[in-house]
Parts: structure tokens; C-alpha cells; sequence
């Protein structure tokens, strides 16, 4: 089971199997409070950060401190904890060049927490462990070390590396285009999932670099 929890713009996910979960994403601080409650229904074994920007990860140290769990990021996403312009974002469209300067605008004025995760999620890793079924992917390019994590091959989180904020596509934003539409590409090649964006709705995979 993925419940999505809407954080403003930016969507959390606990992923749960009956008491036991993870948490996947953090939001931002003032929905701190919104997310911890969500979490308290469950067990969470395991916070788990698709990537290491502000609006996904500013809670991670306040939650894992709640909760008792340990927070997992690939490390090759280290340096945004301290520093989210450490990996430089691009954009190619319009929208993506309105998203891309509300973002670093917001990277200059958030500040995170210090976080130091306890483990790297690295490519097919299982989260069994932690009480849910589910695999790390690695899907480099909107970050380094941008990861996805597959529930049970049928649903699959993605962080940043898609994005639905004012329509499905590939991301607005990225440190990386062409690892950016190489993780897309392979996204799509997973074939039916339903897809659980960082921004916006749930939708159906498909073919995301037509």
C-alpha cells in the first residue's frame, strides 16, 4: 500500500505492508507536523530520500529523530545536504526555466537540518528488511544520486526523476540531461507501474521520451 501524503506542492509517501513501513521524502518543514501524524498509524522502519533537495529532505532529521528510524540516500547526493547548489540545475523549457528560479531561490533560503544518513540506497537494494516489498532503483540525472523505489513491481516512486506538476513528463529540471532521459527511458521500459511523482498526481507509466 503507497499513501501519498500532499506536503503543498511536494508529495511524501509511506509505503506500508499492514503496521510496518517506510517513509519515502520528507516536505518541507512547516508540514512537519502533518507528515509525523501520518506516520504515527505506523511503524516506520526506514526514511528513505529520493534525492537530497530542501523540499524533499528538510524534515529528515526532525522525523528520524521522531520515529527511531535511520535515514538512506545514495551518497553520490551527499553534498546537497550541506549545499543545494553543489549540483547545478538546467532547464530547457519555459515552465522548466519558471521552476528552475523558484527553486534556487528557495535553495539560497531554506536551509536543512544536518543530516547524516545512515546508509547509501544503491541499485537493487531491498527494503524487505525495513517490512515492505519493494527495490531501490537508481535514476541519476534531475541529481547524481537520484533514486526511485518499486513497490512489488507494480508501483514505482520517483522522486524528481518525472514530474506532474503541470503535466506528466520528464523532469523540468535536471544536473544531467542526458542521464535525466536515459532514467526515463528506463522507466518506461519497466512497463505497467503506476507512477508516484515528487510533484503531482499518481499516473500510469508509459512512454516518457517520445
Amino acid at each position: 500500500m503507497i499513501q501519498r501524503i500532499c506536503c503543498g506542492n511536494v508529495n511524501c509517501y509511506l509505503v506500508a505492508d499492514g503496521k510496518k513501513a517506510i517513509l519515502v521524502d520528507t516536505g518541507r518543514e512547516k508540514h512537519r507536523q502533518k507528515v509525523l501524524e501520518a506516520c504515527r498509524a505506523y511503524d516506520v522502519r526506514l526514511l528513505a530520500l529520493t534525492h537530497g533537495h530542501v523540499d524533499h529532505v528538510q524534515n529528515a532529521a526532525y522525523l528520524a529523530r521522531e520515529l527511531g528510524c535511520p535515514i538512506a540516500m545514495n551518497q553520490a547526493d551527499n553534498a546537497l545536504l550541506a549545499d543545494n547548489m553543489a549540483q547545478p540545475l538546467s532547464s530547457h523549457s519555459f515552465l522548466g526555466k519558471i521552476v528552475r528560479s523558484a527553486s534556487i531561490k528557495s535553495f539560497h533560503q531554506d536551509k536543512i537540518p544536518a543530516i547524516t544518513p545512515d546508509l547509501s540506497l544503491e541499485e537493487g537494494d531491498s527494503l524487505d528488511a525495513y517490512g515492505v516489498s519493494a527495490r531501490v532503483i537508481r535514476l541519476p540525472g534531475h541529481t547524481q544520486g537520484s533514486v526511485g523505489i518499486d513497490v512489488m513491481e507494480r508501483e514505482l516512486i520517483v522522486g524528481d526523476a518525472l514530474m506532474n506538476m503541470f503535466y506528466p513528463t520528464t523532469s523540468m529540471l535536471y544536473n544531467d540531461r542526458e542521464a535525466m532521459l536515459q532514467s526515463a527511458a528506463r522507466i518506461s521500459a519497466l512497463g505497467e507501474r503506476k507512477i508516484y511523482f515528487g510533484h503531482g498526481k499518481p499516473v500510469e507509466n508509459r512512454n516518457w521520451t517520445r
